[in-house]
């Protein structure tokens, strides 16, 4: 492929995410109540890189994003570069801290809280976005609703997201974008005017009802049916090739084409995990992989299955994620949760 575009450019939401296992939720003088701390990378953009780089390190990866200069950014630099990821538009400013996330979770029901300061991500703009010179093939993009310049009107551009997008579609790349859990209504206002730029959209159950305006969700239980239907409906608006919509339970998959794919979710062993903080970024990491390796819809949402459950083995966002082989074996050897 050395005359074609290859690879996956991140961009978007680098942050330290300081991961907090718990028992319980602490009570105010009951911080020492806390299991474990540790520090590691966090964000869209690190995530779905770092992701990348463990499932397949042949695939090149380079990154757009914004840091500050203290030991926060330079943890993140030394971990990207480590990783082999090109962090040559990965910018330092003096005028914000490195954004970093809080993120607790539960031993119990390994749900998690985040509580983070955006710091650099309120000054991240389009302007930090080159594209004449990279030779990737995709852009992966995040997150609307926690990055302030980006969010907001640029020049003529409904918002800043949808100026990355338009540039990186001129200059050749196909674009997917991530989203944060922000309320509904913005949500939904911030994505709107991105579908039409849009190749793909790797979403999850309540994110694909917000976008669409359908229930998705009854109290804790997904309605499989109501996330086709919104699924099908974001495709209308959008130029996207396929809309993937992702739960604990199962995934699905429509595509401009009409074809549709549903399977159930991997069954890992309750003993096995630890947390579920980057279980989407993986599940997209593997959706991605497959497209970029023009594998079939269903082997593609296969890999994506099993990199969402490898990755539950562990409280941080990627440290559990292993070769793309070595997860569907994992996957396999778990098998498949019945559909309900």
């Amino acid at each position: 492929m050395s005359n074609e575009r290859r690879g996956i450019l991140t961009g978007g939401t680098w942050c330290v995410d300081y991961n907090r296992s718990l028992s319980h939720w602490p009570a105010e003088d009951g911080l020492a109540e806390l299991f474990e701390e540790e520090r590691h990378g966090g964000g869209s953009s690190c995530n779905l890189a770092l992701d990348i780089r463990q499932l397949d390190p042949s695939i090149p990866i380079e990154t757009v994003g914004l840091v500050g200069n203290d030991g926060d950014g330079r943890y993140l630099r030394e971990a990207a570069a480590k990783a082999g990821i090109d962090i040559s538009q990965m910018a330092v400013t003096d005028a914000a801290a490195t954004h970093f996330c809080n993120a607790y979770v539960s031993r119990t029901s390994h749900r998690r809280t985040h509580i983070f300061h955006a710091g650099t991500a309120a000054l991240l703009t389009p302007d930090h976005f080159d594209f004449s010179a990279t030779r990737m093939r995709y852009l992966h993009l995040g997150l609307p609703g926690v990055h302030r310049i980006l969010d907001a009107p640029w020049n003529d551009e409904p918002n800043g997201w949808v100026a990355v997008l338009k540039q990186a579609r001129a200059s050749g790349l196909m674009t997917n974008l991530e989203l944060a859990s922000v309320e509904k209504g913005l949500m939904a206002a911030l994505v709107a005017p991105c579908l039409p730029h849009l190749d793909f959209l790797i979403v999850n159950d309540l994110e694909i009802g917000a976008i669409a305006g359908v229930d998705t969700l009854h109290g804790d239980a997904t309605d499989r049916d109501a996330c086709e239907r919104a699924a099908r409906a974001v495709l209308e608006k959008g130029a996207m090739k396929l809309v993937a919509v992702h739960c604990p339970s199962f995934a699905l998959v429509v595509t401009r084409d009409g074809e549709r794919t549903v399977l159930p979710s991997v069954a890992i062993p309750e003993t096995e995990i630890m947390g579920a903080n980057g279980a989407g970024d993986a599940f997209a990491a593997g959706m991605l992989y497959g497209i970029h390796e023009s594998w079939s819809t269903n082997e593609s949402l296969s890999l994506a299955h099993a990199c969402a459950a490898v990755s539950l083995r562990s409280v941080s966002t990627t440290g559990a994620i292993v070769s793309w082989r070595e997860c569907l074996d994992l996957a396999q050897r778990w098998g498949s949760r019945p559909f309900l």
